[in-house]
């Protein structure tokens, strides 16, 4: 039961975005002893629940918290390396293999607090992680990634990624970074049956990803699907990323990435793919059938020159689309803010400038991203949703002159909230974390990736 104690008001914003057109002029109520939205309060009106506490948000643009659909952590530890810098996805890849290998528990933890404050600084309170690296050392990865992210208090989908194919099977990872598949299968049970957490509200959830159809075994992508059903968990995987992922498929299976996926029984509406960008018009249809979601990845398909995803006819066939930064090594940043502007950039050169807007930006970053990962508790401002929320201030120069607020935070380059709130907690708070020390973390953070560079 809600007592007044509890109430908070965020009270006037400036401008708001609700991902759903209700209004909600005059803010929002939360409850804050249950994480829940309980009012919106439309423009010239006033609560009617009894309000405890005010946050004033004149100054503010309300949004609901940013869902990030696709990210690897660890990859924090090697931006803008050398070595694979100005190159493509499969020459980058096999330059990283090597150092990713040697990964170590604390980089990891590290790896894991420094993208999730990043992203959460960025007004994001929801992370999907896929992390598909397990040498030796990193077999419990999962669940040092479980204990690293309760430090920074968002929410998490962390999918036990998995790869069993190594260099001596015909795929790309050195093999000391390869499980068997039934290691792989053990551990994913274990996870979804220690961790994952199927009730509404919940703040971890495990998912299972196979790293792509070319890191794994044909009987894995079979079996952790069978899994994932028997468990009512998601599936995630990277697909259509490349055409040298197309071509690959091609020769390994006979098959396009597509028609692959459906022959492993992984084309249904409990999958979510990244990337998605080289489908032809019959596999769109054909996904949108299945109700399948793709995270669009903007920034990552820039730097890594894959393409540009077809996000309008994805939605249009009935696709979820959603966003997500993908790898500090593909990306180099972990702002999913950032990420909404790309994303509306790089629409621009595939669609007119009337087809694709700030609010489908918006859109597909929080209710759009929600869907992509199975969860309708989260990603729009409404009542009886989870009390997640980001605030922005306009109050830097690259504002100055702007006119419209909600099109400002994306169009003049927004890239830190304010004020942050997830379950109804405040995370962020005038600009700054509330939990945790950033300039020791920052120190820990760039040694362990000094020492995992610098060890070959």
């Amino acid at each position: 039961m809600t007592t007044s104690s509890n109430i908070l008001w965020i009270k006037h914003p400036l401008s708001h975005f609700t991902a759903n057109n209700e209004d909600a002029s005059n803010g929002i109520v939360i409850d804050q002893a249950n994480g829940l939205i309980i009012e919106l309060v439309a423009k010239n009106r006033t609560p009617i629940t009894p309000i405890h506490q005010v946050f004033d948000a004149r100054q503010h643009v309300l949004l609901p918290g940013l869902v990030n659909t696709h990210h690897h952590l660890y990859q924090t530890l090697t931006r803008a390396l050398p070595a694979a810098i100005n190159k493509s996805l499969f020459p980058w890849l096999k330059a990283l293999y090597p150092i990713w290998a040697k990964l170590q528990p604390n980089m990891l933890s590290l790896a894991t607090q420094v993208g999730l404050t990043e992203l959460v600084l960025s007004g994001c309170t929801t992370v999907a992680d896929h992390h598909y690296l397990f040498p030796d050392a990193l077999y419990e990865a999962i669940d040092i990634q479980v204990n690293a992210s309760a430090k920074v208090g968002c929410r998490v989908t962390l999918t036990r990624g998995s790869m069993s194919l190594g260099e001596k099977d015909g795929g790309l990872p050195p093999q000391q970074t390869v499980q068997t598949d039934q290691q792989i299968l053990q551990d994913s049970a274990r996870l979804i049956d220690t961790y994952h957490q199927s009730e509404t509200g919940s703040m971890l959830n495990i998912a299972l990803a196979p790293c792509s159809p070319f890191s794994v075994t044909t009987e894995l992508m079979i079996e952790t699907a069978k899994l994932a059903r028997q468990h009512r968990v998601m599936l995630h995987t990277h697909l259509a990323e490349t055409e040298d992922e197309n071509n690959f498929c091609l020769e390994k299976f006979g098959l396009r990435p597509l028609d692959y996926l459906e022959s492993v029984n992984w084309l249904a509406s409990d999958v979510w793919l990244a990337h998605g960008i080289h489908f032809n018009d019959s596999e769109i249809q054909r996904l949108g059938q299945a109700k399948v979601g793709i995270c669009h990845c903007p920034s990552s398909n820039m730097i890594l020159a894959s393409g540009i995803c077809r996000t309008k006819e994805l939605q249009q066939a009935g696709v979820k689309v959603g966003l997500g930064v993908d790898g500090s090594a593909s990306n180099d940043g972990s702002n999913m803010m950032q990420e909404v502007r790309q994303a509306l950039l790089i629409n621009r050169l595939r669609y007119s400038a009337d087809q694709v807007t700030h609010l489908d930006a918006l859109y597909w970053a929080t209710k759009g991203s929600a869907q992509v990962i199975g969860r309708d508790d989260i990603g729009e401002l409404a009542v009886g949703k989870q009390a997640d929320l980001a605030l922005f201030k306009l109050d830097e120069l690259r504002f100055s002159g702007s006119h419209d607020p909600l099109a400002a935070l994306v169009l003049c380059g927004a890239h830190q909230a304010d004020a942050v709130m997830c379950k109804g907690q405040w995370l962020v708070k005038e600009g700054k974390m509330l939990a945790g020390d950033l300039v020791e973390l920052r120190q820990q953070h760039q040694q362990a990736a000094f020492n995992l560079c610098n060890e070959l």
